[in-house]
């Protein structure tokens, strides 16, 4: 190695013939403080000494805090012994989930469906919007929707799998996300023709359909143990910006069907006598604006946990 020490830039070695055979890799780790090798013996049995040199070299000294004598050695042995039988003991006594793997494979399956889902409406609007430009906003609806349901519609298996601990999400979060976004796809999209020609409809199914697009494959790879790490990225930092545009896209909404439910009183709900009161819809539109915006915050709050939980800095384990 080549180092700085008292003399100056220095290149330092050194050789040390062991009394046995060892792995020819030894394990190197370089802190601020030192150099530490680690090197593996190629048979687990005692040595009388470290080297085949009966006297020790000048420049070995032994580490007393790491020194084992042969008790000491067959004591820790037995110790690494017990507590793997211990291990085995508490494993034998968990019950097996006879339905593992079908619950994996519909993870799996219900994930892929998603993304191709998703992957369809995403390729379909993009392709449109490069040979129509901006005349794809104004029939959007008409040439999505179907595959917008569908995939609308399934998401709603995300409640039931949170809520039978199918999955570890929380419940609330993927409960304000679905019915969101369900409520401005079918009760104010879906129910008014004057909506469905408008380009707001482009940005919220553009938006909805990029965050999914690495949200699924991330959950799918997830359940058969794999970790990539762009797309660990990417799912947990995407949302910062779509999150907020997808809101303000789905409030416009709202807000430019508030006028069209005025009008036709859709949805407006009249009590009988002796009340004589009539429950407008665009009031229930503008307390939905406020509830958008809360489980707006219920969302980022939980994302930003998870983006902490995966993203940020490991805590190194004390030994």
């Amino acid at each position: 190695a080549q180092g700085h020490g008292a003399k100056g830039d220095n290149i330092y070695e050194f050789e040390i013939e062991f009394l046995e055979p060892v792995e020819p890799k030894p394990v190197c780790r370089v802190t601020q403080r030192q150099l530490n090798i680690t090197v593996q013996k190629k048979e687990s049995n005692w040595w009388e000494r470290l080297t085949k040199q009966g006297k020790r070299p000048l420049f070995l000294a032994p580490d007393f805090d790491r020194w084992l004598d042969e008790s000491d050695a067959e004591m820790e042995l037995k110790e690494k012994e017990e507590e793997k039988i211990n291990k085995m003991k508490i494993e034998s006594r968990v019950p097996k989930d006879p339905f593992k793997h079908l619950k994996k494979g519909y993870l799996i399956m219900y994930n892929l469906v998603q993304f191709l889902g998703f992957s369809w409406i995403f390729v379909n609007m993009t392709v449109r919007l490069f040979i129509l430009g901006k005349d794809s906003f104004y029939d959007t609806f008409h040439t999505i929707s179907d595959m917008m349901y569908f995939c609308q519609t399934l998401a709603l298996m995300e409640i039931m799998n949170s809520l039978i601990g199918l999955v570890r999400s929380p419940l609330i979060p993927a409960v304000v996300q679905v019915f969101g976004r369900n409520f401005v796809l079918f009760v104010i999209l879906g129910s008014l023709e004057e909506m469905q020609s408008k380009p707001v409809v482009f940005f919220i199914f553009y938006f909805w359909s990029i965050t999914e697009l690495f949200r699924y494959p991330y959950y799918m790879l997830s359940c058969i143990g794999i970790e990539w790490k762009p797309l660990t990225w990417l799912r947990y930092t995407i949302w910062i910006p779509l999150y907020p545009l997808g809101a303000l896209a789905e409030a416009v909404c709202i807000v430019q069907s508030i006028p069209i439910f005025s009008e036709t009183g859709k949805f407006s709900l009249g009590l009988p006598n002796p009340l004589n009161v009539t429950i407008q819809f665009p009031f229930v539109l503008q307390i939905y604006l406020i509830a958008l915006f809360l489980g707006i915050f219920v969302n980022f709050r939980h994302l930003y946990k998870q983006r902490k939980q995966h993203l940020g800095p490991k805590k190194r384990k004390m030994k």
